[in-house]
């Protein structure tokens, strides 16, 4: 990676961002995220997809 590429990739990377409250609450997000997926896996059985 030269100097040049690695200063075009900079800004991409300051702009992924998930939107939340802060930035340092990722065990937040985690957290929601697993609750999300139990939710859906808990529906998806009850209703019979699958």
């Amino acid at each position: 990676m030269t100097a040049t590429s690695a200063a075009a990739d900079a800004p991409a990377r300051t702009l992924v961002r998930t939107g939340g409250p802060k930035e340092d609450s990722s065990w937040l997000e985690h957290v929601l995220g697993w609750t999300l997926v139990v939710v859906v896996a808990m529906f998806v059985t009850q209703v019979g997809w699958f």
